[in-house]
């Protein structure tokens, strides 16, 4: 856990987040600014920046984390008609929170490019 980090402090129940999912590696909570109707975040439980990172430390929780991404998008019935996992490495990618995690979103048209 790293002391100044967000998503540390909603691991942590410091910040109150909508959580829809917990265990001991993984916790998913509510966006909250949503860019779809459906649009979880899953976190891993230890702080590391980066998904590259998380990868090179950890594989096997990657991997649990994409888990956790199905088993949200099902929970939420976005599974049948289908869902974007998206996960942002650095500034310029768009990423505010230094701490690896994956977008799922759903609940709309999320092709691309817009038609």
């Amino acid at each position: 856990m790293t002391a100044d980090c967000l998503f540390c402090a909603i691991v942590s129940g410091d910040i109150p987040a909508d959580v829809v999912h917990r265990d001991d590696d993984a916790v998913a909570f509510r966006d909250i600014d949503p860019k779809a109707p459906v649009h979880v975040l899953v976190i891993p439980t230890s702080h590391c920046a980066t998904v590259v990172e998380l990868a090179h430390q950890d594989p096997a929780r990657v991997g649990h984390l994409l888990s956790v991404a199905g088993d949200v998008a099902r929970a939420e019935g976005v599974a049948e008609s289908g869902y974007r996992i998206v996960t942002n490495t650095g500034p310029s990618a768009g990423q505010s929170v230094h701490h690896v995690h994956f977008h799922v979103l759903g609940g709309r048209d999320l092709t691309w490019p817009p038609g």
